[in-house]
């Protein structure tokens, strides 16, 4: 994929800027959250943790050929989209372990990688049976 090849609108750009900068704000406070209840909570559950530093990959600040605000933008990008990547696998690791039941069928809803081996949404006698009720 190539990024974009269109004159940078500047004016945009400098609209948006506080929108886009202080969602790191609620970022770094989930972050903090969720790594308390990720590493008190998995080893009771005995889920094996999440490898933080396979999805939070911060390194296109140090191509020399960037703008020191293209260095700063280049991180942002890494921390926020890995960040959420991270807290994504995080939420699929405890949605498996607590509830292995799938959503019901909904053609505009994709289904999560996850999810595949859940038990059907209203098949009640496997879950049972899974259960042992």
């Amino acid at each position: 994929m190539k990024a974009s090849q269109k004159p940078i609108p500047v004016l945009r750009n400098l609209i948006s800027f506080p929108f886009i900068s202080i969602i790191i704000v609620p970022f770094v406070i989930t972050d903090i959250f969720v790594e308390v209840y990720h590493r008190i909570c998995f080893p009771l559950y005995k889920i094996s943790y999440v490898k933080r530093s396979s999805y939070i990959k911060i390194d296109r600040h140090k191509l020399k050929y960037l703008r020191w605000y293209e260095k700063i933008g280049c991180a942002y990008c890494g921390y926020g989209n890995g960040l959420l990547h991270y807290l994504s696998e995080i939420a699929a690791r405890t949605e498996t372990y607590w509830c292995g039941i799938k959503h019901a069928k909904d053609p505009h809803v994709k289904l999560q990688e996850h999810q595949k081996d859940f038990f059907e949404y209203g098949d009640e006698e496997k879950l049972n049976q899974f259960l042992g009720r």
